[in-house]
């Protein structure tokens, strides 16, 4: 499928003219004359786009309109372009997440370069969230008894530790373990925690120091009676 770039900018005889440039360098091109008729018309699915973005358009600015993106949840990359650029403004896009921030006249190996680096990490953005939509749907095929032994295990606590905890013993556990790394696909319990901490059920800091400080002694393990 063509890569597509939204354009928005409220000068029609700009638009045409990149828009031209842009369908001769194959990408496909949607153009807007402001802000909302963006809004009104925001591209479904996670197709592979970008946005190019006058920063003073009549209505919602171009700032503005990269604010309501952000807190809608969509994966663009922005490229601003402008003829009326300062440094404040800048500054506060490129923070924001804005890929590049450009002036009229734009050369057109400026112009390409800057959309192929905003397609690039638009795919590797998309490619990490499908992973974490990936991750989700095996988590939640876990029974009931598997996800406390996975959330025990990426807490750093033994088997016996576990087993102690759970009122089992650590044969099951280990059994259960097994079934936790086959189900997560995981190689080892590394890239389990690595897994829990992308998904938000781990964080490596605050988790540590409570496994350190809920550790049941080896002694209480080793004499507990362990029972199915």
């Amino acid at each position: 499928m063509p890569i597509i770039v939204h354009l928005v900018d409220d000068d029609p005889s700009f638009r045409t003219a990149i828009g031209r440039l842009l369908h001769a360098s194959g990408y496909e091109v949607r153009a807007y004359s402001s802000a909302q008729e963006l809004l009104d018309h925001l591209p479904e699915g996670e197709e592979a786009s970008c946005i190019v973005l006058d920063v003073q358009i009549p209505g919602i600015s171009g700032p503005e309109l990269q604010d309501r993106l952000i807190r809608l949840g969509l994966v663009l990359p922005i490229i601003f372009l402008t003829g009326h650029g300062d440094i404040p403004t800048s500054v506060q896009v490129i923070k924001a997440g804005a890929e590049d921030f450009l002036t009229k006249p734009v050369s057109r190996e400026a112009l390409l370069a800057a959309i192929e680096r905003g397609i690039a990490r638009q795919g590797v953005a998309l490619e990490q969230r499908c992973k974490l939509k990936e991750w989700r749907s095996r988590l939640d095929k876990l029974t009931r008894r598997e996800r406390e032994v996975f959330e025990q295990v990426v807490r750093g606590k033994m088997n016996k530790q576990i087993a102690y905890q759970l009122g089992t013993t650590e044969r099951t556990i280990k059994a259960h373990r097994q079934k936790v790394m086959e189900k997560i696909d995981a190689r080892s319990v590394a890239e389990l925690v690595s897994i829990a901490e992308r998904l938000g059920a781990l964080s490596p800091v605050q988790e540590t120091m409570q496994a350190i400080a809920s550790e049941v002694p080896p002694k209480v393990v080793n004499s507990a009676k362990l029972s199915n």
